[in-house]
């Protein structure tokens, strides 16, 4: 049974990786991304929600390679940080960056625990205004559903108004000239940004185009691979209705070598 899921799988990453965008496929390393998915290591409660992420797909989709050098921003969970510790290798290193708003010491020791058992994931905690990323560090980036956040602010967080521009400059200034960012993020309708991020926590996929290619990025790639053309985009992503099943948009950027 474990055999058919793999071919399956494989065949899955095939047309990800080929049909997926507009632009030519990039080159990706099948087998590996299949076995780091399909990894009995990985946590059951972060496996649950592969139906709703399609990390395999999309992580084809990306270009992710063994040995790359990939910063998983708001990653202290750690779903995407366990598939990419293991598709990297040991050539590869993963730095999950996290808000010291949201790392407390529960979510401190949860990832010691996990970090301990995977040499090649180290985590960086600073104010969310200001990721602490080294300059042309990474070869790959994902950012998922999580950029609209950089439009909210909360005073329950201590998160004030922070400037898209200024966010993006330091990530643009730590990838590496060629590298990838993985933006994946709940689609929101037109118009005022920060008031539909704060009423639905959403946001116009032509928005953070816009954002990213002012950043000096170049739009290289886009996916339909979570689209939900059955989520009318007017309910808050937290809620019982739509909540796992939000219309989302993939979009590859890239810094130009």
């Amino acid at each position: 049974m474990r055999h058919r899921f793999v071919g399956q799988l494989v065949a899955a990453l095939m047309v990800a990786g080929l049909g997926a965008s507009y632009s030519e496929a990039r080159p990706v390393s099948v087998p590996t991304i299949t076995a780091a998915v399909a990894a009995p290591t990985r946590s059951p409660d972060n496996v649950k929600l592969d139906v709703s992420r399609k990390p395999a797909e999309l992580l084809a989709f990306l270009g992710l390679k063994p040995g790359m050098r990939v910063a998983d921003m708001f990653g202290v969970n750690h779903y995407w940080a366990e598939i990419f510790a293991a598709a990297v290798g040991p050539r590869g290193q993963v730095v999950v960056w996290e808000p010291t708003q949201f790392y407390g010491d529960k979510a401190r020791a949860d990832f010691a625990a996990f970090a301990a058992t995977r040499p090649n994931v180290a985590i960086v905690a600073s104010p969310f205004a200001t990721p602490a990323l080294a300059p042309r560090s990474f070869d790959l980036m994902l950012l998922n559903l999580d950029y609209h956040d950089v439009y909210w602010q909360s005073a329950k967080y201590k998160i004030a108004a922070m400037e898209p521009d200024a966010w993006l400059k330091v990530i643009y200034a730590a990838m590496k000239p060629g590298g990838i960012v993985g933006v994946v993020d709940h689609v929101g309708p037109a118009g005022d940004t920060r008031a539909i991020v704060e009423e639905l926590h959403r946001i116009d996929p032509a928005v953070v185009r816009a954002d990213f290619e002012r950043a000096g990025f170049v739009l290289d790639g886009e996916s339909p691979l979570l689209r939900n053309p059955a989520d009318d985009h007017k309910l808050l992503v937290f809620d019982p209705a739509i909540r796992g099943k939000t219309d989302r948009f993939a979009l590859r950027f890239r810094k130009p070598r």
